[in-house]
This record gives C-alpha cells, structure tokens and sequence, in this order.
C-alpha cells in the first residue's frame, strides 16, 4: 500500500489559506507570492536568481511533464517554494536528467500541488503580490517580506571571474545575473569580466559594463548605484537588463516604484516608442521605473502595452541603454535578442 502524500497549507498574510499535497522537501517557508504565466521553461525559472526569496506559483496546470533537462540559468533552484495545480512525477525528454519532485527535494525546496492555482492567481491580481508561507507538518513561521533586505547579496557570484573572448571587453555587474545573458555575450566574441554587485569596477581595463537582472527592491542596492553614477561618467556603453535597467536609472536620478503583482511570463507585449512595432518579451519582475522622473536627456524606449508601465530607456546622445525585459528570453521569445548586438555596435 502506497504512503499517502502529506497536506501543507499556503498562507496568505490576508488570511486566505489553500490545502494541498507536499511534493517537495519537507519543511516550512516563507516569502512573497508571486505567480507567472509561462507554458514552459520551468528549470530556467526555478534557477533564475530573480525569484530569490519569492514563492512561485506557475499558472499552466501541468508541470514537470519532461522532467529536468540541462537548462539552468544557475547552480542552484532560487525560489523558496513552489505552487502548482498538477506535478508530474512521470516525464518524457530526451535530455531528462531527473523528475521535476527529485529535483526540487535534492535542492530542499518545498512544493505545494492540488492548489487551485486560477483562484490564487486571481486573488494576487486583485489585491497584490502578498507575503505567505508554506506551512508542513504544523511548523508555523513568520511571515517575510523578502523586500526589506539586500536579496542582491546573496545571490550571484562573490568574486572575480573572467571568460576569454576575441572582442571587446564587458564588464558584467552581477546582481543575480542570468547564465543566458554571459552567453549571449560570448556568442558575439566579447571577453567578459564578471564581477559582484558591489564591486567598484572602474579599476577594471573594459570597454562597456552590462548591469544583470536581480531579484528585489534596487533601491537596496546603493553602492551598486554609486559606482554606475561614477561609470556614466566615463561614457562607455551602458546595458541595463530588469533590474539593471532600474538601477541605471537610479543612477541616472529617475525613481522607482512597486509594481501591483509585477511582470512575471513569456507574452508581455512591449511598444518601441516612435514606431509601431510591439515585440512579445519575456519578464520576471516586480518593481518598475517611473518614466515621468526621467532626467533631461534621457527618454523612454519601451512601454507596456498591457498597463502602460515603462520597459525601457535610453540616452538622447550617450551610449546608454536598458530594458525592463529579458532580451536573452531564457525562457520566452527571443524576439528581443538583436538588443544585444545593437549594445555590441555601440562599443568601439
């Protein structure tokens, strides 16, 4: 006779709570719930330091059908928690290494499923990402607000590491930096120097600096900001990546603000300004910039065609340029990845 699955409880800081199956490791969490959109992609979502403190519900109600390919945007499963409708245990992928459950219990990473996720999702669109916590076996924990501290620190890497290229050199500022971005890089034939997110990197010899996608509030990231403000003046080329893309503009003096339930899929419509071309994006965050503090010189690039929030921005005469999607996609469309060769055309 087959053991019955353990129920754990999601709680919700409004009070809602949802009764599922524990299909993960065994212990309780706490974090922000957010939910994405994406059909597929899971193993680059789950390993995507973005999500770094958050609870993850997936909205597409099958997940784990082909197991866990090699596709990781990092060492490790970043999210606190997982919500699904359905997990599968079984799975069918040529390049399978592992089941979706195996995988999340060998990273200890708790996963609730047989949770209503159409009710969840719409209940954080409605009020907001809320704060919650998985609750196993009765062990209660506090609620936390993951956006209170530096998420930045504890991710991505904590020293020096350089990648050999034929080109140019980037420095790449890692704030939770996806491998997808480095890739995309070297593809183009860039030596790429990465470099943790505190680092005053103008002792470096480079020709451009990349600023990653990171999980969290940017405005946490003050010394990041005090050495991109010292980077602009040396008017090199300048790419910003979601988080990155705010904290240039923190650093160019725009401000920055929380967004309701954020942007989190693979089928956000995105406008360039001045055209009429809309391209579909994939996106993973939380906070967005406020286009109207924009300083002199700088102006809006893309803009959401769903809420109208900003997705881009560059500057009237300098080199710099960023943008609230992921243009490496990773995973998603990669509608938008020529951004990388327009960054490449502007170093010199």
């Amino acid at each position: 006779m087959l053991n019955e699955t353990p129920s754990a409880q999601l709680l919700l800081e409004d009070g809602t709570s949802f009764t599922g199956r524990l299909c993960g490791f065994a212990k309780s969490v706490a974090g922000e719930v957010v939910f994405n959109t994406g059909m597929v992609g899971y193993t680059e979502s789950l390993s995507d330091p973005s999500y770094s403190g958050q609870i993850l519900c997936l909205t597409y109600p099958l997940v784990g059908n082909y197991g866990v390919p090699p596709q990781f945007e990092s060492g490790r499963i970043q999210v606190a928690a997982l919500v699904v409708s359905e997990l599968a245990d079984g799975y069918s992928h040529a390049m399978a290494q592992k089941s979706l459950p195996q995988w999340l219990r060998e990273q200890e990473i708790p996963c609730l499923a047989g949770i209503d996720t159409r009710a969840l999702t719409k209940r954080l669109r409605t009020r907001g990402c809320m704060l919650g916590k998985i609750v196993v076996g009765g062990e209660d924990v506090p609620f936390d607000d993951p956006n209170q501290r530096n998420l930045v620190g504890s991710v991505g890497e904590k020293g020096k590491v350089t990648y050999p290229g034929n080109g140019k050199t980037v420095v790449v500022l890692d704030c939770g930096a996806k491998g997808s971005i480095v890739e995309n890089l070297r593809a183009r034939g860039l030596r790429v120097i990465r470099v943790p997110w505190d680092c005053d990197f103008l002792a470096e010899d480079f020709d451009a600096v990349l600023v990653s996608n990171g999980p969290g509030d940017p405005a946490a990231c003050g010394t990041t900001i005090l050495n991109l403000k010292k980077a602009l003046k040396l008017e090199k080329p300048v790419m910003g990546i979601c988080l990155g893309h705010q904290l240039l503009a923190l650093a160019a003096g725009a401000s920055t603000y929380k967004l309701k339930f954020g942007h989190r899929g693979h089928n956000q419509p995105c406008l360039e300004e001045g055209t009429a071309r809309c391209f579909i994006t994939s996106q993973n965050h939380g906070f967005a910039v406020d286009a109207a503090t924009l300083p002199e010189g700088w102006q809006p690039w893309f803009t959401n065609a769903n809420d109208g929030s900003n997705e881009g921005m560059r500057h009237r005469s300098k080199p710099f340029m960023s943008v609230q999607f992921h243009p490496e996609a990773a995973p998603g469309p990669v509608d938008c990845e020529p951004l990388f060769d327009k960054f490449v055309g502007l170093i010199r």
